[in-house]
């Protein structure tokens, strides 16, 4: 059996940091790590290549290759994975479909010969069987929620690692919160499932022997679900991992209560995390209590950024307008919330009801669901009818935008950032693309830039009070220089 593996393209958003990707000569933030590991999962014996859509196209002789096609995707790849199947199907290929996308609407995709529904770990061995018998049946799903210890490393050979910025690792699956508009615990569950210590060492060994020597990212929803094992097993055995290996340091995705844990804060920067994406959401009690985001209630948020930034991890925030309860007071607090905490990355966007999800229910019930989701909350779209009208909630949207990433403000709440962070002593070392990427941010943004005078303002400001995070602050500027094209070209 030959068996291609294809990765639809990401269209140009907040995260596909594509306009920053530039000044380092890279094709694509992060490889298909669930297509990499569903290789590794398939046999050995059969024959195996990878597309990623992301990196380069796809051609003619690639398809004609395959007997097989396997295709995964997020809800924001949907126009391209349709796409993508139905120039397979008109090459007549088998295609089998799988990942969150088709999983959460299984409905929508009759294209597809093969669906894999739920993780691949609970059905692909069957699906895997019948293939070879010649005997497979369309839908497989997965019946329950799979333990993660036989998942195996991916299967890295497949990719080129040069054309991405980060490579991933999953640690764990499953979120033990409800909001209730996150669609992570209808696909993964709320008992966090997690690799031994072990299996995530045996994948970095993996990426270290590939050569890479970049920044990884462990792609999970809540990094410290599990805190108990987090602390007694991992983060000690990545702290003993990286007293032998050199490599940029890791990123990840955790909540809130992460600022409540000191001792878990240094170990995860000892074991050499650098930065922490959090949902922060909303500073409106009354927003997270309607969306029950309990572990963001009665806090003062802007202090848990604080301390965590002061720990040594920089915060990238997630915020979302739209709720019932807000009222156009909200997108002025939220300005004021996220240019006081020092949030560069801040990610804001509008309220969208995602299958699965007891918010789309809810919405659906009350007959306020107005389409299927884009997948990309900050397009300045939204498939739901909000309370307080489409067009006051775009209008305030469209300002915050405006603001935060005006590069007056850009560039201020980066000062704040690096005036309270307290950098982790990591064994980076500068490359020639790190030069590369200093010389493109001064022609790009202090010399042609409309920011040029706040991009020279800060870099003088930072080599005479905390030099030793120049890198830190070019690299942000460079975000900025991302986020600002993709506002000014898909909602400004």
């Amino acid at each position: 059996m030959k068996a291609l593996f294809v990765y639809p393209e990401f269209p140009d958003t907040f995260w596909s940091f594509r306009h920053a990707l530039k000044f380092v000569s890279k094709r694509a933030s992060l490889p298909p790590l669930g297509l990499l590991t569903v290789a590794a999962m398939v046999p050995e014996h059969w024959e195996k290549r990878l597309v990623d859509l992301n990196v380069r196209r796809l051609r003619d002789r690639d398809i004609a290759w395959a007997d097989c096609v396997f295709v995964s995707a997020m809800a924001v790849q949907r126009a391209a994975a349709q796409r993508l199947i139905a120039r397979c199907q008109r090459a007549g290929k088998r295609v089998v479909a799988g990942g969150p996308l088709f999983t959460a609407e299984p409905e929508a995709f009759p294209e597809p010969d093969h669906l894999v529904l739920g993780e691949a770990e609970g059905a692909l061995p069957e699906l895997v069987a019948d293939l070879e018998r010649g005997e497979a049946r369309r839908v497989y799903i997965a019946p329950a929620f799979p333990e993660l210890d036989r998942t195996p490393v991916p299967l890295w050979r497949l990719a080129d690692l040069s054309r991405y910025a980060t490579l991933s690792l999953q640690y764990s699956r499953g979120c033990p919160f409800n909001c209730d508009f996150c669609n992570v615990t209808a696909l993964f569950g709320h008992r966090p499932r997690t690799k031994s210590a072990a299996q995530v060492i045996a994948e970095l060994d993996a990426l270290y022997g590939a050569g890479w020597r970049g920044g990884v990212f462990f792609v999970d929803d809540n990094l410290i679900g599990n805190k108990h094992r987090l602390k007694a097993e991992l983060l000690p055995a990545l702290i003993a991992w990286r007293r032998e290996h050199a490599i940029s340091g890791f990123l990840t995705e955790a909540s809130i209560n992460l600022a409540d844990d000191p001792e878990l804060m240094d170990l995860m920067v000892r074991a050499g995390f650098t930065t922490v994406f959090v949902g922060i959401e909303t500073p409106d009690a009354a927003g997270l209590a309607e969306c029950s985001k309990s572990q963001n209630a009665n806090r003062d948020l802007v202090a848990d950024v604080k301390r965590i930034q002061r720990a040594g991890l920089q915060v990238q925030g997630g915020f979302i307008v739209g709720f019932d309860s807000d009222t156009p007071s909200i997108f002025e607090r939220q300005i004021a919330f996220i240019q006081q905490s020092g949030i560069v990355t801040a990610m804001v966007g509008l309220l969208e009801a995602l299958p699965g999800t007891r918010l789309f229910e809810r919405l659906q019930r009350e007959g306020r669901i107005a389409g299927a989701t884009s997948g990309d909350n900050v397009d300045g779209t939204t498939n739901i009818l909000p309370r307080m009208g489409l067009d006051t909630l775009r209008e305030g949207y469209r300002r915050i935008l405006a603001h935060i990433y005006s590069p007056k403000h850009y560039y201020a709440r980066l000062k704040t950032f690096l005036c309270e962070y307290q950098p982790p002593k990591l064994r980076n070392r500068v490359t020639l693309a790190d030069l590369r990427a200093f010389v493109r941010s001064i022609v790009r943004l202090g010399i042609l830039g409309s920011e040029r005078f706040h991009y020279w303002k800060l870099i003088v400001w930072t080599v005479l009070r905390r030099p030793e995070l120049l890198s830190t602050a070019v690299t942000l500027a460079i975000y900025g220089h991302h986020f600002r094209k993709v506002c000014r070209l898909h909602v400004l």
